[in-house]
């Protein structure tokens, strides 16, 4: 059993581990937390204590495969909880991310699998991130960000990066959603500022919008 705490930093080291490939440093551990990097250093012992991450000075932190089962199964709580309560409690994406946060640590096995079963299994979230299986299984999927695509590439929007409020909002008012067809019209060398065409109509974005879209390519 695990605490918020441990759970919380289980995830936030299990989501920089694509980044860090060799293990995550304290200082971006620390302003994923938005903590101290001494907290920071106090906690890894903690999870190093319970054998749920391995440590080595200057080279960072990992998670054991006991870490790892126990960050994806807040995961797997988390998306769920997310399908439901926009498919069932009518909320928008961008209300749901904080909600989540706070029913991903119910306990419950139980819970989560009959919650799983009342939503028929999703594979996405409604940001259409991955839900992992009972077993911890998933698949992220063939996409890459759309700033990656090239004048006159063509992809499909399928996952948002970036699942703040703000940015989901930003989304909305532009009619930007999963499912959407996005044609690369103009990409500026200067800023990769790219003009898309979408639904018939033509839209200027910038390159941090573009950095936060997940695109399966067409």
């Amino acid at each position: 059993m695990f605490s918020l705490s441990e759970e919380n930093y289980l995830k936030a080291i299990f989501h920089l581990e694509t980044a860090y490939k060799n293990g995550v440093s304290t200082n971006a551990l620390a302003e994923e937390m938005q903590t101290k990097a001494s907290s920071v250093t106090d906690m890894i012992k903690r999870l190093s204590d319970k054998a749920l991450v391995n440590y080595k000075k200057y080279q960072g932190v990992k998670l054991s495969s006991e870490g790892k089962q126990a960050a994806i199964e807040v995961i797997r709580k988390h998306r769920l909880w997310e399908v439901f309560l926009v498919e069932k409690l009518g909320f928008n994406w961008d209300e749901v991310h904080e909600v989540a946060e706070q029913l991903e640590h119910i306990k419950s096995e139980k819970l989560t699998n009959e919650l799983d079963k009342f939503l028929e299994y999703p594979k996405k979230d409604p940001h259409g991130d991955p839900i992992p299986d009972a077993k911890g299984n998933f698949s992220v999927g063939d996409r890459i960000l759309l700033s990656a695509l090239k004048k006159g590439e063509t992809g499909i929007c399928v996952g948002v990066k970036d699942s703040s409020a703000d940015f989901l909002q930003y989304l909305d008012k532009n009619k930007i959603s999963l499912g959407k067809k996005i044609q690369i019209l103009e990409k500026e060398d200067f800023d990769q500022s790219m003009l898309i065409k979408m639904d018939g109509n033509e839209l200027m974005i910038s390159n941090q919008i573009s950095t936060n879209l997940f695109i399966k390519t067409i």
